[in-house]
């Protein structure tokens, strides 16, 4: 069973809720599971609510007219999705595919109406997510529209790096899938990384990838 109260307190949307909140709140959310391959919510569709991840991993994706996926952004536990929609009324702008087996909670909109009215610090929390999410997207047209492969392999794993605190990144997704991410195809990902690779850059092993030299990840990113 998910400790449902233990999940909503660390996810930014109700950061700074009291308990007697939480328990409010994990009292209207529903479990729902997941398996891989299963479609979480699609393109054009009415938002009914919207999710936060307890377990797992969901890809966020659009697709174009020649039926290529484009991945926008992978979500892992404690972060929301779909809330964008859900506050601003207008339907899901992309579509919402679990990679694993994922247990997510979910809220019902006419719900989370409620909550905001009486709890106006939800509002103010789900503004700082809009920032952020504006701010990733940006970054990621900037990459996809300015910087070679090369220069979008660097940031992301730079990023990575950040993330986890090490020098070593291991990746959690194909190289399918970070080459999409990325805004590119496999075959030239592969190329990108034997190049930093035989630059001293990086060394690859598998999925783990560890940096050598950030500083000439720096220039390229």
């Amino acid at each position: 069973m998910i400790q449902q109260r233990d999940i909503l307190q660390d996810v930014p949307l109700f950061k700074g809720l009291p308990r007697e909140q939480l328990e409010k709140i994990a009292a209207i959310t529903l479990e729902r599971t997941f398996h891989r391959g299963d479609q979480v919510f699609s393109e054009g569709e009415a938002p009914e609510g919207f999710y936060i991840v307890a377990a797992g991993q969901v890809k966020i994706y659009k697709m174009s007219r020649e039926g290529k996926e484009l991945i926008l952004h992978f979500f892992g536990p404690g972060e929301p999705i779909g809330e964008v929609a859900v506050f601003s009324g207008s339907p899901y702008p992309a579509n919402a595919e679990a990679l694993v087996k994922s247990e997510l909670l979910y809220i019902a909109r006419k719900d989370f109406e409620r909550l905001v009215t009486a709890q106006p610090a939800i509002a103010l929390n789900m503004l700082g997510i809009l920032s952020v999410r504006l701010r990733q997207f940006t970054v990621q047209i900037e990459n996809l529209s300015l910087k070679e492969v090369s220069g979008r392999l660097a940031a992301y794993l730079l990023h990575q790096a950040g993330e986890n605190g090490s020098d070593l990144v291991t990746l959690d997704i194909t190289k399918g899938q970070l080459a999409s991410l990325l805004g590119t195809i496999p075959e030239t990902l592969s190329r990108a990384l034997a190049k930093l690779s035989e630059q001293g850059a990086i060394v690859v092993d598998g999925r783990a990838i560890r940096i050598n030299n950030p500083k000439q990840l720096r220039a390229l990113a």
